[in-house]
């Protein structure tokens, strides 16, 4: 994780580059309000006007640290209201942005999200994924166990959970679904109603912050060679040798999307195995191949949490919607795209 010191200094070259027509800019290295040095703070002209931004830099940009900043913010703003305030770290998601327009103020991150808007000024730039991710803050919120609980609130946002009914539905102890409650609390991604039943309020959020810590490469994938290209009767094979082997599957990547949203033409097919994939691959009569050359690739799950909400389309298992979104956002070429869409066109969210 970049330290603060570092985070300003670069804050105040992005500054720069958003401003490139202004002239006579200072950085005023030395500038206090209510007895606390401001972490960043430049004078400079656009045009006839004179203008000073100022910037409270956070390690992290997640909703509490960025709630901190807004306060931070308000009172430099109440002590230099001629003052524009900035809030900026190494990367600000689409929850704590809301937070930071919703008070009037800008912000900026190190992975290129900014929005500043003053007098004729509007500068905003969104979407940018974080460049420098830092799991160390969230690992154990995203840890395999962990994340079975968040996969349970993903496949069902809308539901109000008991405590007790979490954990049995995640298959973890009572009290690891009790401390990822607490720390998705703390992160405001739930909340609680009367009668103590958990809401999730920021599920896209949450889908966003658990896939910048994971891949589905996490997962050890087995490849094979295949007499013919990828289609919907090898996926049929896929299931039928699964199935009599005992074994738990599910298709995920474009052969999950496929079921799901159909593609004209698959590549390769991606499906989770529950257990060892070679005497599946035995019955079907294929040989191992290289990952490049291999037209199925067999995931053995590094957790069986994969498998939670598998949904079942044309007869065959895919994995659940916030799984195959995770698995495909960060997927080449076109993962983030069919993410996207996936999202937009059948998550809710």
């Amino acid at each position: 994780m970049l330290k603060t010191g570092e985070i300003r200094r670069q804050v105040a070259q992005r500054l720069l580059e958003l401003f490139p027509k202004a002239k006579g800019w200072e950085d005023l290295a030395d500038l206090r309000v209510a007895g606390r040095p401001v972490d960043v703070a430049v004078k400079f002209r656009l045009g006839d006007a004179e203008r000073l931004v100022v910037v409270e830099v956070s390690s992290l940009g997640q909703p509490r640290q960025i709630r901190a900043a807004v306060t931070r913010l308000a009172e430099i703003h109440r002590e230099l209201p001629a003052a524009y305030p900035v809030a900026a770290s190494v990367y600000i998601g689409p929850q704590s942005a809301r937070i930071l327009k919703d008070n009037n103020l800008g912000y900026l991150d190190l992975s290129g999200n900014c929005y500043v808007a003053f007098d004729q000024v509007l500068i905003e730039k969104e979407g940018k994924r974080n460049l420098r991710p830092s799991t160390r803050p969230l690992r154990s919120l995203f840890a395999p166990r962990a994340t079975r609980v968040v996969r349970v609130l993903l496949a069902e946002p809308q539901r109000a959970w008991r405590l007790e009914e979490l954990a049995k539905a995640a298959q973890v102890s009572l009290g690891h679904s009790h401390n990822v409650m607490s720390r998705l609390e703390d992160l405001r991604w739930v909340e609680r109603d009367r009668e103590q039943r958990i809401h999730l309020g920021k599920p896209f959020d949450l889908l966003q912050a658990w896939c910048e810590s994971y891949t589905y490469r996490a997962n050890e994938i087995a490849s094979y060679f295949v007499p013919e290209r990828a289609n919907r009767r090898l996926m049929a094979d896929v299931a039928r040798a699964a199935t009599a082997e005992g074994r738990r599957y599910a298709f995920t990547l474009s052969a999950g999307l496929s079921l799901v949203a159909p593609q004209p033409r698959l590549a390769a097919l991606h499906c989770y195995l529950e257990g060892d994939p070679p005497p599946v691959a035995a019955a079907l009569g294929l040989r191992p191949a290289a990952e490049t050359d291999g037209a199925l690739h067999l995931l053995s799950p590094y957790d069986p949490g994969v498998f939670y909400g598998v949904l079942e389309k044309a007869g065959l298992k895919v994995v659940s919607l916030p799984q195959l979104y995770a698995d495909l956002v960060n997927y080449a070429p076109r993962g983030a795209e069919q993410a996207e869409h996936l999202r937009r066109e059948a998550m809710g969210y």
